[in-house]
């Protein structure tokens, strides 16, 4: 689900940008994107917590606890990687928020962890060949997006000679 937010929102971002500012912003349209997908994963910590608690070994303590904060940290990089001042710093901990989440990823799918329901009868370790993937593209969405030095890509701007 979060993954079709993060690819609606950024096609509606870089039409609406366009209208605006006449021309593409693939970086902003980027940003914008990452950090509605964030608000959606913020908002899922709190809709399935117990089922998410269930993707972290039970040597773990707190991990309710856990799943909470790592919503509230969704929540505060969503923001983060819109205020420009905050945005290298914010991209660069997503990128190991994403790296640290992804064990947890693949105990949930070796214990069959269902998410929406918390109980042991999801899909199993073949979400793997999905999600392993899905964290790598997150993870170059954030490099491009927010890390890339770049901030705009401008696709009708006439070069200065035919001015």
């Amino acid at each position: 689900m979060v993954e079709i937010v993060l690819l609606v929102v950024f096609i509606i971002s870089l039409v609406v940008l366009k209208i605006l500012r006449k021309e593409y912003q693939f970086a902003l349209a980027g940003k914008i994107a990452m950090s509605a997908m964030l608000v959606v994963a913020f908002i899922g910590r709190f809709k399935f917590p117990h089922g998410l608690a269930m993707m972290l070994p039970d040597v773990i303590p707190y991990r309710l606890e856990m799943v909470y904060l790592t919503g509230f940290l969704e929540l505060f990089a969503a923001v983060g990687l819109l205020i420009p001042r905050f945005q290298a710093l914010t991209a660069r901990l997503l990128i190991l928020f994403f790296i640290l989440i992804l064990p947890a990823n693949i105990y949930g799918a070796i214990h069959h962890v269902n998410i929406e329901t918390a109980s042991f009868d999801g899909p199993g370790p073949v979400y793997l060949w999905f999600r392993i993937p899905l964290q790598l593209f997150f993870i170059a969405w954030v490099y491009l997006f927010a890390l890339k030095k770049y901030s705009t890509i401008a696709i009708n701007k006439k070069p200065a000679l035919l001015k």
